[in-house]
């Protein structure tokens, strides 16, 4: 069977992709021995995706001669009334980590009455040959004014889900996968892989 890496080290996105790739085989950032730090310095979300993606894909081609696929994303809270922040900086808004950026997002809402956000994810895709697909994904909410449910992950318990009404700290991983910005764009990217029947055999040494 042909194998995918993923070019993250965040179990909770590398638990949810695999929910959603099922029957496909995956090689994590430790399995191919990469610890190298990728420098996110695009201006946007996708330009980051990109970044991860092909940082990886070129450490696999060239030092480990691997002819795998590589799959990256990045994704972001984008809050209306704050000017779409933090976007980009989703994962290092506050510099302090998960509970300090949900606090700061907070914060900066506590006397504005519109909290419509929405969560956004690009997920990049590129295939042995080089080919890079990316797709898009996007979900739409409010900021709640405390944190509701599972605090372990990013913005979820802060972030209340208009198709679900709930939190995604709330809500079960089916539920979470039927409608969020990550599931959105790695469907689309699966069911590319689907159609070409890229699960087959595989002979590398992995």
């Amino acid at each position: 069977m042909k194998k995918i890496i993923l070019a993250t080290n965040n179990q909770h996105k590398i638990n949810e992709i695999k929910r959603i790739f099922k029957l496909y085989q995956f090689l994590t950032l430790k399995d191919i021995g990469f610890n190298e730090e990728i420098v996110e310095d695009g201006l946007t979300i996708e330009e980051n995706a990109i970044i991860k993606a092909k940082t990886v894909y070129n450490y696999s081609k060239n030092k480990l001669k691997l002819d795998c696929a590589v799959l990256a994303d990045d994704s972001g809270l984008c809050v209306k009334a704050i000017n779409y922040e933090p976007g980009v900086y989703s994962a290092r808004y506050s510099g302090q980590g998960d509970e300090a950026n949900r606090q700061k997002v907070l914060q900066k809402l506590l006397t504005i009455q519109d909290r419509t956000a929405y969560m956004q994810c690009f997920a990049v895709l590129i295939m042995p040959d080089g080919e890079m697909r990316v797709e898009e994904g996007k979900v739409y909410g409010l900021i709640t004014k405390s944190k509701i449910g599972d605090e372990s992950f990013g913005y979820d318990c802060i972030f209340w889900v208009d198709r679900l009404q709930k939190t995604f700290g709330q809500a079960t991983p089916e539920e979470k996968d039927s409608v969020s910005h990550r599931a959105i764009a790695m469907k689309k990217l699966k069911d590319y892989l689907d159609s070409i029947n890229y699960r087959g055999t595989d002979d590398s040494e992995f």
